[in-house]
C-alpha cells in the first residue's frame, strides 16, 4: 500500500514547483517598459514630427524617428502644465495639476512634495504589479532633507535665497525610493538648479574620489563654460553638467544589463536633456556631439536622440528589446529663445509660442507608443490626450484596478494601442494649463478656452475667460485669432468657461 504521506508531499511539492513555473512563465510574457520623459522637447525638435509639416529639418532624430516608424504616432497629444515641475507631479500620479498644494510654480527641491503618502504613482502601481521598479534622472519637485546639523529637522525653503543651511549629502524622504522604486539615479532638478549633487539610491553618490560638498557659484561654473540657469548654491565639487547625460544613460544601460530576467522591469527615464543650461558633452557612445549643429540646443537635441539609441541597443542585447514598450513624451513644449531658431529650428514646429505659454506650442508634445507584435506600426493617431494617461494605460497592460479616488484623470490609452479604438475620444475634454503666468485651458471639439487666474487661486478665486480660438481646420492661422469679443461666440465661451469651473470646483473626473 502507497504510503499517504508521502502522496501528499509529492502532491505538495508538485504544486509549489508549477506555481514557481509558471509565475516565471508569467513574468517572462509580461513585457518590460520604459517610460521616456524628456525635459523640454517640442514636437518640432523631433524629425519625424517636423517632417508632417516642413521639408526644412535642421536636425535628424533617427532613433527616436524610428520608435515613431515602427510605433503610432500621437498628433494631438499635450502635457498637462506648460512647465515642468506641475507637469511631472501630474504623470507621476495621473491627476491634474490644481490637485496638489501649488498648482501653478516649480517646487524647488527644499520645498515639500506634492505627492500625498497614499497617493498611487506610476512606481507603486507597477511595483504591485511584480516588476522591478527604476527611476533615472530629473525627480523635478520637492523632497525632503535634513536641516544641517540635525538628523530630526527637514529643511524647507521656498527659493527666495541662496540656501546653505541644508543636508545635501542624503535624500531623508519623498524620493523614488519612497514613492514605489527599487532603484534610482536622482537629479533633484535637473541639472538646472540645487542641489547640484546626483543620488544613487537617494544617498550622495560622489561623481569624483576627490569629491566635496561645496558651493557652486557661477565664477565656478564659468571656468567649466557653463552659465547657471538658476541659484547658486550647495553642490558636489565635481560638478560639470557636460558629464551629466553621459552618467545618466550609462546608469540606465546599466540597469538594463543587470536586470533579473525572471521579472519585468519598469524604467522611468526623466532624462535632463534639453534644458538650459545647454552643455551638450563632446562625444556619446562613439558619436561627436558638441559643436555638431547649429547650436547647443540642438546639440542637447542630438545627445538625447543618442541615448535613446543606446537603450535599445541596451534592450537588443539583454534580449527583451521584442517584449519591451517604449513611451516617449516631454514635460512640456519646447523653447522659444535661443540660436536654433535662427537657424531655422523650430521646436514646436507649426504651433505659436512655447514652454510657460497657454499657446499650443506650450502644451503640445511628441507621443510615441512603441510596443512591437501589439502596436502596429507606422500608425498614427489623432485622438486627443495628455500625458497623464499614462499611468492608466499602464494599469491596463498590467491587468490593474485603479482605485477610487486615485489618477482621477488619467485614461487608458491601450485600446488606441491596439487599434480598438480608432476614433472615440478618451477625454470628455481637455485641461490643461500655462505656467507661472496662471492661465487654465478647456479644449473641447477643437474649441479652446484660456482662463486667467488671480494671484492667490484660492476656492474664491478670480476667474476670467481671456482667449477663444477654433483650432479646428486651421490650427495654424486659427489661433492667431482670439474671437472672446465677437458677439456669436459669446455662448461658446459661457459653455467651456461653465464646464471648466464644474469639473475644476467639485473636482470632477475628467477621463471617461
Amino acid at each position: 500500500m502507497v504510503n499517504v504521506k508521502i502522496i501528499r508531499m509529492f502532491k505538495k511539492y508538485i504544486f509549489v514547483i508549477c506555481v514557481v513555473f509558471s509565475t516565471q512563465i508569467f513574468a517572462q510574457k509580461q513585457p518590460n517598459v520604459i517610460v521616456v520623459l524628456a525635459d523640454d522637447i517640442g514636437v518640432g525638435d523631433i524629425s519625424y514630427y517636423r517632417k508632417m509639416h516642413s521639408n526644412n529639418v535642421v536636425l535628424k532624430t533617427p532613433a527616436i524617428d524610428n520608435l515613431a516608424k515602427n510605433g503610432m504616432v500621437f498628433t494631438d497629444a499635450h502635457s498637462p502644465a506648460a512647465l515642468c515641475a506641475p507637469s511631472r507631479y501630474a504623470v507621476m500620479t495621473g491627476n491634474n495639476c490644481y490637485r496638489s498644494y501649488a498648482p501653478w510654480g516649480v517646487w524647488g527641491a527644499y520645498e515639500a512634495s506634492p505627492i500625498k503618502p497614499n497617493q498611487l504613482t506610476l512606481g507603486k502601481l507597477m511595483k504591485n504589479a511584480g516588476y522591478q521598479t527604476a527611476f533615472l534622472g530629473k525627480w523635478g519637485f520637492g523632497m525632503d532633507f535634513f536641516k544641517k546639523g540635525s538628523d530630526r529637522q527637514i529643511y524647507r525653503s521656498p527659493r527666495k535665497r541662496v540656501e546653505l543651511g541644508v543636508d545635501v549629502r542624503k535624500i531623508v524622504g519623498k524620493g523614488p525610493l519612497d514613492n514605489g522604486f527599487d532603484y534610482s539615479l536622482t537629479f533633484p532638478a535637473g541639472i538646472q538648479n540645487v542641489p547640484y549633487v546626483v543620488y544613487e539610491n537617494q544617498e550622495w553618490m560622489p561623481l569624483e574620489k576627490n569629491s566635496e560638498i561645496g558651493y557652486i557659484s557661477q565664477e565656478n561654473m564659468t571656468k567649466k563654460g557653463v552659465t547657471l540657469d538658476k541659484d547658486e548654491g550647495l553642490g558636489d565639487t565635481n560638478w560639470d553638467p557636460h558629464n551629466m547625460g553621459p552618467l545618466l544613460v550609462n546608469k540606465a544601460v546599466d540597469y538594463i544589463a543587470k536586470a533579473d530576467t525572471n521579472k519585468p522591469f519598469f524604467m522611468y527615464y526623466c532624462s535632463l536633456a534639453v534644458h538650459l543650461p545647454h552643455t551638450p558633452t563632446k562625444r556619446l557612445n562613439g558619436e561627436k556631439i558638441a559643436g555638431q549643429t547649429p547650436s547647443k540646443h540642438l546639440d542637447m537635441v542630438k545627445e538625447l536622440d543618442v541615448q535613446m539609441a543606446m537603450l535599445v541597443a541596451a534592450l537588443k542585447k539583454k534580449g527583451v528589446y521584442d517584449n519591451t514598450i517604449i513611451l516617449f513624451t516631454s514635460d512640456n513644449g519646447g523653447l522659444l529663445k535661443g540660436k536654433s531658431i535662427q537657424s531655422g529650428h523650430k521646436s514646436n514646429d507649426i504651433y505659436r509660442g512655447g514652454k510657460n505659454q497657454a499657446y499650443e506650442g506650450g502644451h503640445r508634445v511628441p507621443f510615441i507608443a512603441w510596443w512591437p507584435e501589439k502596436i502596429k506600426k507606422n500608425s498614427t493617431s489623432k485622438i486627443p490626450i495628455l500625458t497623464i494617461d499614462i499611468l492608466a494605460t499602464l494599469a491596463a497592460i498590467t491587468s490593474q484596478e485603479i482605485e477610487e479616488g486615485q489618477a482621477n484623470d488619467s485614461a487608458n490609452l491601450l485600446p488606441i494601442f491596439t487599434g480598438e479604438n480608432k476614433s472615440k475620444e478618451v477625454h470628455p475634454y481637455l485641461v490643461t494649463q500655462s505656467g507661472t503666468g496662471k492661465e487654465a485651458i478647456i479644449i473641447k471639439d477643437g474649441w479652446k478656452l484660456i482662463i486667467a487666474f488671480d494671484k492667490k487661486d484660492k476656492t474664491n478665486s478670480t476667474r476670467t475667460p481671456v482667449a477663444l480660438f477654433n483650432l479646428n481646420n486651421n490650427v495654424i492661422e486659427n489661433e492667431k485669432q482670439n474671437l472672446i469679443h465677437k458677439p456669436e461666440f459669446a455662448s461658446k465661451v459661457k459653455s467651456l468657461f461653465t464646464t471648466y469651473n464644474t469639473y475644476r470646483d467639485p473636482g470632477e473626473k475628467t477621463k471617461i
